[in-house]
This record gives structure tokens, C-alpha cells and sequence, in this order.
């Protein structure tokens, strides 16, 4: 049942604070821009302009949503032996948003500037801490989900600090004076023009899977058990293309600022060759081992609970190269300053997610509501791809004349 009420967490989680990482990403491809054209003072002026942004609507959406949270629980059909646990642990999540927001923004100025490694450092010290707390507060004081909610916020927290630190002592050029905070709303609209497109697109695919986990949910706890699972499991290997993605916005955001199209042709070529062999990676992990990573979270002896995250991965695996596909072009576009497409991209995926929902969800098995994920990712990439080919051959073209 506590895997189950975390779980079943997991995609209003990305909804909530995909949103701020949206906005943040979409934030620093216009200071990654302005780092490339080496126009610094801009440049800063942006980060001022992009820390005002993120408190207001960290602040903002954690007042909403805690107004709101038992309201949402219940249109995802959250069960009632698990509804205590998933309020109290989505409350303590909706407190630290303001934390969640300074830890993206400072990541993503990090990236920016082109070093990916500190953030990195700081989330695996994060997430040692992360590790370190849960069992101290649920294993020793006994607090259940709530520990594990607490553990996610401070461990967060501290590395949001981390970053914060190495900034000041290492980044001078990100070093903010007086004349940087000066309100500008035409920066604020140009940074909103780039950040909103970007936290929608995170947020309409996480609508997309709020409707299957309520699909999900419909079936009980063994069934969020096992979707939960499996789920974590995805989002442990896909990060490499996730990773990958905010490597090609940052890439192309810097070489665009240079005008360096053709740097950027090359990157998004090979970014994608990569992908799809560690795809092909992933489809055979999953396939292969997928009933033994749900070890992970679960006792051998749940065997119905593990039944249902093997039946998962047998239902998507041969999906992964579509899913690798949408993080290349998607983030291609966003650091070419392009948010509109993948956003629409994001739609595309919403539309599919949910006619699959309709059409499927308590009429037959779940393997069927399974199959929301794929056709997802596919619809995903009818807008991006053309796209894409159609705005770097414009950009081709200017640039050789």
C-alpha cells in the first residue's frame, strides 16, 4: 500500500515540478545564448530576471496546490486505503516547491554556462542524503510516507545549496550586482516566451500520464504497485536521454548564440545516433531483466505485483527509439529558441495518452492502458521531426549566404 500511494504520486510529482523545470530549462537557453554571443552583462541581467520568475511562481503554485491537493487526489481515483498517505506525503512535496524552483534554476544556469558535471555532483551527494534520511525516518522514527516526503525536500534543499555555494566561489561571471535586479518586463516577457512553452510541454505530457495512473488506479493496489515500479525503473534508464536532451538545449542554445548552425546540424546528428544504440540498450535491459529490477522495490514473493511491471515493459520495450527520438529534436528546437512546436509536441501526446484511456481503461486488460505510453511517444514526434528539418534548413540556407 505505501508503494502503491508514492507511487501513484509519481505523475501528479512530474506534473507539479516539471512545470518548474520547464520554466527553468526555457530560462537558461536565453542565458546559454547570450553566454555564446558574449554579451555577459545581458546575460546576467537574464539570471536576475529568471530568479525574480521562479520565487513568484514557486510561491504561487504551492499555495494552489495545497489548496487543492485532496480535490486532485480525488479526480485521479486515488483508493481509499491509500488516500491518507498520498495527501500527507503530496503536502510536504507542494511545501518545498520553493526549494525544488532553486535547485532547478541554479542547475540550470550551471548548464548554461556549460558545466553539466557540479550539478551532477550535487544531486548524487543529494541523493546519498536522500537515501540516508529515509531509512532514518521511516525505518527508525517510524514516520512512514511522510519521512520519505521530508527526506526528498531537505535532501534537495541541500543540494540547491551546493550549487549555490560552488556559484559564488567558482562562477564570477555570474556574480549579480544591483543594476542586475532592475525590473525589466520586456525581459520578463522574453524569458516567459521561451520558459512558458517549455513548462506547458512538461506539464500536458504530465497530464497525459495523470489520466493513465488514474486509468491505472481503477484496476487497485496491486495494479499502482506494479505501474509504479515499473515506472521508476523507466525513469532510471531513460535518463540518459533525458540527460542527453538538456545536453542538446544547452549545445544549441550556446552555438546558435555564436551563430554556429552548422555546429549545431552536427550535434543533433550524432546526439541521435547515440541514442538510439543506448535504446536498443534499454529495450533488452527492460525486456530481459525488467521482472528483476522490480526486486528492487518489492519482495519476490509479490508475485502478482511483479507480474504487472513485466507485463509493462513486454507492452512498451519496442518503444524506447521513438521516446529517445522526442528528446533530441524537442530539445533541439527549444535551445533554437523554438518553443511553440514542442509544446504542440506535448499535445500530440495528450490527445494520444487519453484516447487510449477512453477507449481502453476498465474494458480491457491492462496491458491495453499499457499501450498508452507508445502511441504517446509516437504522436509525440509527427510535429517535432518535420519541424525541425524545416527550421535548420531555413537556418542552413541564411547562414551560406
Amino acid at each position: 500500500d505505501a508503494l502503491a500511494a508514492i507511487g501513484s504520486t509519481g505523475s501528479l510529482m512530474f506534473f507539479v515540478t516539471g512545470w518548474l523545470n520547464g520554466l527553468s530549462s526555457g530560462f537558461a537557453i536565453i542565458v546559454a545564448q547570450m553566454f555564446g554571443a558574449k554579451k555577459f552583462d545581458r546575460m546576467r541581467h537574464y539570471v536576475a530576471m529568471s530568479i525574480y520568475l521562479m520565487a513568484a511562481f514557486s510561491i504561487v503554485m504551492t499555495i494552489g496546490f495545497s489548496l487543492a491537493n485532496k480535490p486532485i487526489l480525488h479526480l485521479m481515483n486515488s483508493p481509499e486505503e491509500v488516500f491518507g498517505d498520498v495527501t500527507a506525503y503530496m503536502g510536504i512535496i507542494y511545501a518545498g516547491l520553493i526549494i525544488t524552483g532553486a535547485y532547478n534554476a541554479l542547475a540550470a544556469f550551471l548548464r548554461a554556462l556549460g558545466d553539466s558535471k557540479s550539478p551532477l555532483y550535487f544531486l548524487i551527494i543529494s541523493a546519498v542524503i536522500n537515501v540516508i534520511l529515509d531509512v532514518v525516518f521511516i525505518v527508525v522514527f517510524g514516520m512512514g510516507v511522510e519521512g520519505c516526503g521530508y527526506a526528498t525536500v531537505i535532501a534537495q534543499g541541500i543540494s540547491a545549496v551546493c550549487c549555490l555555494i560552488y556559484i559564488v566561489k567558482r562562477f564570477p561571471i555570474l556574480h549579480l550586482e544591483r543594476k542586475n535586479f532592475e525590473i525589466s518586463w520586456g525581459s520578463f516577457g522574453r524569458l516567459l516566451k521561451l520558459g512558458i512553452p517549455m513548462g506547458l510541454q512538461f506539464s500536458i505530457t504530465a497530464i497525459g500520464t495523470i489520466i493513465v495512473q488514474s486509468a491505472v488506479n481503477i484496476y487497485g493496489a496491486t495494479y499502482m504497485a506494479g505501474f509504479s515500479a515499473a515506472g521508476k525503473i523507466q525513469n532510471v534508464i531513460g535518463m540518459v536521454a533525458v540527460s542527453m536532451g538538456a545536453t542538446i538545449a544547452t549545445y544549441v542554445g550556446q552555438n546558435r548564440g555564436a551563430g554556429r548552425m552548422d555546429r549545431v546540424k552536427q550535434g543533433v546528428k550524432y546526439s541521435w545516433i547515440m541514442l538510439l544504440v543506448w535504446s536498443v540498450v534499454e529495450m533488452a535491459l527492460v525486456y530481459f531483466g525488467g521482472k528483476y529490477f522490480t526486486y528492487l522495490f518489492i519482495s519476490p514473493s509479490q508475485t502478482d505485483v511483479v507480474q504487472v511491471s513485466v507485463i509493462y515493459f513486454r507492452t512498451v520495450f519496442w518503444a524506447y527509439p521513438f521516446l529517445c527520438t522526442i528528446f533530441v529534436f524537442r530539445n533541439a528546437l527549444q535551445g533554437m529558441g523554438y518553443g511553440m512546436v514542442p509544446m504542440l509536441g506535448g499535445v500530440f501526446e495528450l490527445v494520444a495518452r487519453t484516447l487510449i484511456v477512453v477507449l481502453v481503461a476498465g474494458r480491457t486488460t491492462f496491458a491495453g492502458v499499457c499501450l498508452a505510453d507508445p502511441m504517446a511517444w509516437i504522436a509525440a514526434l509527427i510535429p517535432l521531426i518535420p519541424y525541425y528539418y524545416y527550421v535548420m534548413g531555413k537556418h542552413m540556407k541564411a547562414m551560406r549566404q
